[in-house]
């Protein structure tokens, strides 16, 4: 069966949402899940009650802060980044898309695997960088759509 829109240049963007997609399921079911379980069982074994909503507890708040922040800048990212393939470029799109990717790779690290009363300013490293490219994808689409009109 046919493809009913060419796939060809818009290969490597649709890769990039799938890649973007995937990490953000890895944090959610590996990072997120793990840690839950894992404290749990601690929690258990030391005869205390694990609460995970209400109990504060720092490794648990790392984990979803990890998981929420990746997921809050899904719609930006993907918004600006599938503008920036349809109108400006699929290839330059996906380049910046892997790059956004990786940045955000580093973000749960950065965090560190407990989270205290505020994140550290080191995750700026990739905060910064991040908000960068979505505001060039998305300066440069409205540049573009400007400009050929």
């Amino acid at each position: 069966m046919q493809p009913s829109v060419e796939i060809g240049p818009l290969s490597g963007p649709l890769l990039v949402t799938v890649a973007y997609l995937g990490f953000w399921y890895y944090l959610l079911v590996g990072l997120q899940r793990k840690t839950k379980y894992r404290l749990f069982k601690e929690y258990t074994a030391d005869g205390r009650q694990f609460d995970r909503y209400f109990g504060q507890d720092p490794q648990m708040l790392a984990a979803d802060r990890a998981v929420i922040n990746t997921q809050e800048q899904m719609v930006p990212f993907l918004t600006a980044f599938w503008m920036y393939a349809l109108f400006v470029s699929p290839r330059v799109a996906t380049v910046l898309g892997m790059a956004y990717i990786a940045l955000r790779f580093f973000y749960p690290r950065l965090l560190g695997k407990a989270l205290f009363r505020m994140q550290p300013r080191r995750v700026y490293f990739v905060t910064v960088p991040s908000y960068a490219l979505i505001f060039y994808m998305l300066g440069a689409t409205v540049w573009q759509v400007i400009g050929s009109s």
